[in-house]
């Protein structure tokens, strides 16, 4: 199994705002995109200067399924509205076994 995990800082025009949008995109691709096995969002709570805004965690079967999330269109229409708010970007991709 392959686990993707992404933290994002966004910028401050309409933060709060943003954050809900964002965090509705991203939950909308679960039902949207069979290769997604687990997905969760999460707006940060205990805000800091080592914090991040937003979480994403899914999981995916291997690379070959991460690829096709990548790729499939409506994944790629959250990206292009993460792409204008967001001001950093983490991510980590890390495999474990069942």
């Amino acid at each position: 199994m392959l686990k993707h995990v992404l933290m994002f800082s966004l910028k401050e025009a309409n933060k709060a705002a943003n954050l809900q949008a964002m965090k509705e995109k991203l939950l909308s691709l679960k039902d949207k995109i069979p290769e997604i096995q687990a997905y969760e969002v999460g707006i940060n709570s205990a805000p800091s200067p080592a914090a991040a805004d937003l979480f994403l965690y899914s999981e995916f079967a291997d690379e070959a399924a991460l690829e096709r999330y990548r790729v499939h269109p409506d994944h790629q229409a959250v990206v292009k509205f993460i792409q204008e708010i967001c001001m950093e970007r983490r991510v980590v991709d890390y495999f474990v076994s069942d």
